[in-house]
């Protein structure tokens, strides 16, 4: 399989070296929403799907005016998945399957994008989506992101060990090498999304919202600036969880770098190593 890195929204959160621990406290920070593109032979997944098209074209709405106040976002056309996807010279249409990490605004806004793809989620971030029932379920998930209907597949808690990691598994009409890997904690139903590329790339592992910065996953002295550790205790829905998950995040960073390649869902640093 073949995997490509795209950013699908750029973030410019206010805040400077308290969120990207780089000089200078004045400045906006930059953030990415770092999704995935895989091909795999006889159709195209994206893991994450970024702001979307309507989040250019209507993104207070579609977005959420307080979140674009928070983080920055100005979306634009050329950084949608849609564009992108035709600018690799393929048909969107391709895209049969999506793996979000999760179904927070800036990763679930180009779902509607993909209306005839089949959406494979856990069971516990459908329901946080679609049947909200709690402040932090109905705040931060859009309802106009799902109205399209998705094909939804959910997924329960079933499933195998994967590097320290419990009920791992499969998905439905995909191929083997792409697996969930629960994450809960940033939301009750967020998961990561490992791709075996092949048996000399070994394993690339997304872990979407599991960690904000890449100091986190330090394997010598993992580290993050005090506004991202703040914004992440805020945004989270399970703390305990959460952070039980990012030990074990830090332990395979530190003890199988050469065998997974770990990777969030907003470090700019991250998605350049990527590239490259």
């Amino acid at each position: 399989m073949k995997v490509h890195h795209l950013n699908c929204g750029t973030m410019r959160p206010a805040g400077g070296s308290l969120l990207d621990g780089e000089p200078g406290l004045w400045r906006r920070a930059e953030l990415v929403c770092h999704c995935l593109l895989i091909e795999t032979g006889d159709s195209l997944v994206l893991v994450d799907t970024g702001f979307g098209t309507q989040g250019v074209a209507r993104p207070g709405e579609w977005l959420g005016r307080p979140f674009l106040a928070v983080v920055g976002a100005k979306p634009r056309a050329e950084e949608t998945a849609v564009a992108q996807i035709k600018a690799l010279g393929y048909d969107p249409a391709d895209v049969r399957h999506i793996v979000p990490t999760h179904l927070d605004v800036d990763h679930a806004g180009g779902l509607a994008d993909f209306p005839n793809a089949v959406v494979h989620v856990r069971a516990e971030e459908h329901r946080g989506a679609t049947s909200p029932s709690n402040l932090n379920e109905k705040g931060r998930y859009r309802a106009a992101q799902f109205a399209h209907n998705p094909l939804w597949s959910t997924y329960s808690e079933a499933g195998e060990p994967w590097f320290g990691f419990e009920a791992v598994r499969s998905l439905k009409g995909l191929p083997e090498e792409i697996l969930l890997v629960p994450l809960t904690g940033h939301t009750l139903g967020h998961t990561g999304v490992a791709v075996r590329c092949g048996p000399q790339e070994g394993w690339l592992l997304h872990a979407g919202d599991a960690y904000f910065f890449h100091g986190q996953v330090d394997p010598i002295t993992p580290h993050c600036p005090p506004g991202m550790t703040a914004f992440q205790n805020v945004v989270q829905s399970a703390r305990k969880a959460r952070l039980e998950n990012l030990a074990r995040l830090q332990e395979l960073a530190r003890d199988h770098q050469d065998e997974v390649t770990l990777f969030s869902a907003h470090s700019p640093v991250e998605l350049a190593a990527a590239r490259r």
